[in-house]
């Protein structure tokens, strides 16, 4: 699963964009993308290393 062009383009249009081309929709989806994953990678490890399998937001929280 990951952040879709058309969710980039509804997330900048929420911001205030009046106009919003495919180039940027599709550079801000992966940018949030890569930004979900690493967040995402840094949160298992620390649950990991609290020797749980269940993400919890302390470890979101953490990740950022």
């Amino acid at each position: 699963m990951s952040i879709s062009k058309m969710t980039a383009k509804k997330i900048l249009i929420e911001s205030g964009a009046k106009r919003v081309s495919d180039d940027a929709a599709v550079e801000l989806a992966d940018t949030l993308n890569k930004i979900a994953y690493a967040i995402s990678s840094k949160a298992v490890k620390l649950s990991a290393h609290a020797k749980r399998t269940t993400i919890k937001k302390s470890d979101i929280d953490l990740a950022k």
